[in-house]
Formats: C-alpha cells, structure tokens, sequence
C-alpha cells in the first residue's frame, strides 16, 4: 500500500478527486483542513494551540499541522494527503515520519481556476458545494441535502481567486520541483471532467 500527495491549486477538483480516488484505492483520505477543525473542535492539546493562532489570524505553524498529521497517520497502511505539504518545509517534516510514494499534481491554469471557484456555491448549514456551471442545485439557491441558502465564499470573488492562484504558485513551485527531482511527481490535467480526471490518477496509483 503506497501514500500518495496530491497537489493542486484552489479550485482543482482536489477534495472531489481525492474522495473517489482514495476509496478505490483503500487509502486514509486525509485532508489538513478537515483535521485541523476536527482537532479544535475536540479540544485536543494540539487543537488548543492551533485555535491560539487561528483567532489570531495568522497561519498555524507547520510544526503543529505536522504533529496533527502524524497522531493521524500512524499505524495507516496507506494515505492519501489531500493538498498537503503546502511547502517545502512541511514536505521535509514529513518525510521524516512518513514515506510519499508517488504525488500526483492536478494543474489547472489560472483563468479556469477563476471560473470554476467564481461558480462555486457552499450550503450556510451544512457545507455542501455547488458549481452553477457545472454542478447546480435541484432547486435555485437551495441545497439538495438539507434545504439550507447557499452562498459564495468571500474568498471566491475573482479578485480574491486570482491572488489565492498566485500566492500558490509560488509558495508550491519549490515543492513541485523538489518531488520533480525525487522521482516522484506525475501531472495531471485537471481542466477535464471530475471522471476524467479520477481516472488518470487511479491509472497512477495503479500503475
């Protein structure tokens, strides 16, 4: 059983096609994001710290979102990292306690990222996520699941979306290169169809 990272830039597909692909493969789907709410939400030690610089606004250290991943990895007979190392640093603290096998880079152009996330709807109750182009509500506004109002992120304004796609290519470029140099970097290109999309990358993870 191999770990996989997957990278990708904001409006990738990334979680959508970590889900499919991680249950096909029988891996952990780990996603940073979902493990730092959880963490803060339990009121674990490490999410107690985390929360200290979340009301802060400033970025949670690396050394504890890798102290996070670690409690969840360990005894895991394969993961899935869903956007994670976001750096070069958190790469390296990883390597330290578990093996990365294969990474797969979902690349997708700026313009389409704008479209795609400026499209993109999420559920005020329950957090379900929408695209008005390519993956719209029954009903206009509403979510399918819990009839909850659905709304766009205040991150999702294409202004916002454009800086967000920059901010990530260059924190990431170092990262790509350095998984490029190991061996282990395959790209894959994520403008297609979420189907499309899954199924090169299970093909990777296969092959």
């Amino acid at each position: 059983m191999r770990n996989v990272v997957l990278l990708g830039p904001p409006g990738a597909g990334k979680g959508t096609i970590a889900v499919r692909v991680a249950k096909e493969a029988g891996l952990l789907h780990l996603s940073t994001g979902d493990v730092l709410r959880d963490e803060v939400a339990r009121g674990t030690e490490l999410g107690q710290r985390a929360r200290t610089f979340m009301e802060r606004g400033e970025l949670v250290p690396d050394a504890v979102v890798l102290a996070m991943v670690q409690e969840r990895v360990k005894g895991q007979q394969g993961v899935l990292l869903d956007g994670f190392p976001r750096t070069l640093a958190q790469a390296e603290g990883l390597a330290e306690f578990l093996p990365v096998h294969v990474v797969v880079n979902l690349a997708v152009a700026k313009d389409e990222v704008v479209r795609r996330l400026g499209s993109r709807r999420v559920c005020r109750a329950c957090g379900a996520v929408y695209n008005v182009v390519t993956q719209r509500p029954r009903t206009e506004g509403l979510c399918d699941r819990c009839g909850g109002e659905l709304r766009q992120r205040p991150d999702d304004t294409p202004e916002v979306v454009a800086r967000r796609y920059e901010v990530y290519e260059k924190d990431s470029r170092p990262l790509v290169e350095h998984y490029a140099r190991q061996g282990l970097l395959k790209a894959v290109d994520a403008a297609r169809s979420p189907d499309q999309v899954a199924a090169d990358v299970a093909k990777i993870l296969r092959s």
